[in-house]
């Protein structure tokens, strides 16, 4: 975990009001404590096991070989395609609501301030917007799931 996630994970328990926020994977242990009242305002505890390594999971996602579920044939995926990641932790939502549409879908058209998606963080429900202007190519992620940050949510093929 790099100094830029734990910038953003401050952030989000500022803009949240969490007064604590503990993570653990493997040999990696953080615990973000901020301070209550107005003593110390927003101390910061870190906590870190003796072997430190950081290694992202590897995002094992397989290309649907038949059409997606909006009917389109997801193309082969280009080298020229760019993603757009998840901008923070939390659960993917595809529409606002469950009896909604979904934002996009495969071959939609999208601008920067397009929204493609909802991720839920600490109840807080956070539209992410394409930032680049092309194609949905692919999307990434099925509905209601987990995703880390940085991780690749849709495939954009500029325009």
């Amino acid at each position: 975990m790099d100094l830029k996630d734990i910038k953003a994970i401050i952030d989000l328990m500022k803009k949240n009001s969490v007064s604590e926020f503990e993570l653990e994977k493997q040999d990696f242990k953080i615990r973000l404590k901020r301070g209550m009242g107005g003593g110390n305002g927003g101390a910061v505890q870190y906590e870190e096991a003796p072997v430190l390594t950081y290694t992202p999971a590897p995002a094992v996602i397989a290309a649907p070989a038949s059409p997606t579920p909006s009917g389109i044939p997801a193309p082969a995926t280009a080298s020229n395609e760019l993603d757009v990641k998840s901008p923070m932790i939390g659960t993917f939502y595809r529409s606002p609501s469950p009896e909604s549409a979904a934002y996009v879908e495969v071959g939609a058209e999208v601008g920067p301030d397009t929204v493609v998606c909802i991720i839920e963080a600490m109840k807080v429900m956070n539209e992410i917007k394409a930032e680049v202007r092309g194609v949905i190519t692919q999307v990434l992620m099925e509905n209601g799931k987990p995703v880390e940050f940085g991780q690749p949510l849709f495939k954009v093929r500029p325009t």
